[in-house]
Parts: C-alpha cells; sequence; structure tokens
C-alpha cells in the first residue's frame, strides 16, 4: 500500500464534498442539454422556454458553487489538494455561466438564424460535459484513475475539435454575411461556444491534477 492510500484511509474522507461535486456536475449536464435541446432556429417556443429555464440553472449552479466553497473554508482536512478543488469548482461554474450568457444574449440581440456549426459546437460541448459527469463521481475512488484519464482525454479531443469547428464557423461567417450587425451578434456567441468547451478542458485538468496528486 503506498503512502497516499494509507493516508487516505486514516483521514476521514469528507463524503459531503463528493456529493457536492457531483451534484455541481450533474446541475452542469442538466444546463448543456438544455441548451442543446433550445439550440434550434428560428426558436419554437418551447425552444425558448428552455432558454428561459438556463438562468434558472445557472443560479442552483451558483448555489452549490458557494456550498463547496464555504465547505472547503470550513474543513480542516479536505479529501483533495485545495487549489484543485477551487479550479474544478471554478471551471464547472464557469462553464455553465457561459452557458447562460449564450441563451440570454439569444433572446437579447433576436437571433433567429444561425449558422450549422454552431449546433455541432453545441453537441461538441455537451459531449465535453457527458464526460465531465463521468469522471467526477469516479473521483472517489483513485482505482479508477483509469477510466478519470479516458474521460479527460475525450474532452481534450473535444476541445480540439471545438476549435476547429469555430475557426471555420467564423471563417465561413466572414464570407457569407453581409450584414455587419448579424455577423457581430452571431461571432459573439460563437466565441461564447468556444469558450465553453475551454472551460471543460479546464475542469479535465483539475481532475487530472487530482488523479495525480493522489495515485
Amino acid at each position: 500500500m503506498n503512502f497516499n492510500k494509507f493516508i487516505q484511509k486514516l483521514v476521514p474522507r469528507h463524503d459531503n464534498f463528493f456529493k457536492l461535486f457531483e451534484e455541481d456536475v450533474q446541475n452542469l449536464m442538466v444546463g448543456g442539454k438544455t441548451l442543446e435541446e433550445a439550440f434550434h432556429f428560428p426558436l419554437s417556443d418551447e425552444s425558448k422556454q428552455k432558454l428561459r429555464k438556463i438562468e434558472d440553472i445557472e443560479h442552483e449552479g451558483d448555489m452549490i458553487t458557494h456550498r463547496i466553497f464555504r465547505e472547503l473554508s470550513a474543513s480542516f482536512v479536505v479529501p483533495f489538494d485545495r487549489e484543485d478543488i477551487h479550479m474544478l469548482t471554478s471551471s464547472i461554474d464557469d462553464v455553465l455561466d457561459h452557458i447562460q450568457g449564450i441563451s440570454k444574449r439569444i433572446f437579447l440581440y433576436e437571433i433567429n438564424n444561425f449558422p450549422e456549426a454552431g449546433l455541432q459546437i453545441v453537441h461538441t460541448l455537451n459531449e465535453s460535459i457527458t464526460e465531465l459527469g463521468k469522471a467526477v463521481p469516479l473521483l472517489r475512488d483513485m482505482d479508477n484513475k483509469a477510466k478519470i484519464h479516458d474521460a479527460c482525454v475525450h474532452i481534450n479531443s473535444c476541445e480540439n475539435k471545438a476549435d476547429d469547428l469555430f475557426e471555420h464557423a467564423v471563417a465561413d461567417l466572414f464570407r457569407n454575411c453581409k450584414d455587419p450587425i448579424e455577423l457581430i451578434k452571431i461571432k459573439e456567441i460563437l466565441v461564447g461556444l468556444e469558450m465553453a468547451t475551454d472551460k471543460c478542458e479546464d475542469a479535465a485538468n483539475a481532475i487530472e491534477s487530482i488523479v495525480i496528486k493522489n495515485s
């Protein structure tokens, strides 16, 4: 038995942290799925309702984030490095913030049409979020490190795919969109989607750091 596992058996695992991590990523999964279901143009009444729902999901995510940070501040012994816990929690919160920002801009900018590449990026983003949903519960047991690593590699691949989709979408936008105002609106939403996939990768990096330090 290595030293880290010996220490883990002596020190309480703080199950409340794991419950909060899992609650946080499950809420993010709801947000990602809701955006994916709503991201069809022109918007139907059902899509508009789903976009409005994202604000409540984001608010719930903020509440969970605050609970994790309070737990982190109040606990003398924590299951992982404090910086890694902070980075993982902040990154999950950032992904949901970007999703909420995208949904809000679609309403404010009165978006009625959007390039097909946008939906492809949304699918890729939701794929990343799904992998986070797999990886986070596995942190309860470092014997799962191979499965955790596979999920993180998948997230990194999704981020690369989203970058490629984003670059081609922007290039097509500059070639084909003749309305400069519409171009700015669409490009800003594309940027938000790409940034959300970046934050998924940040969360994956935090998870990888946790595994390395606790294996």
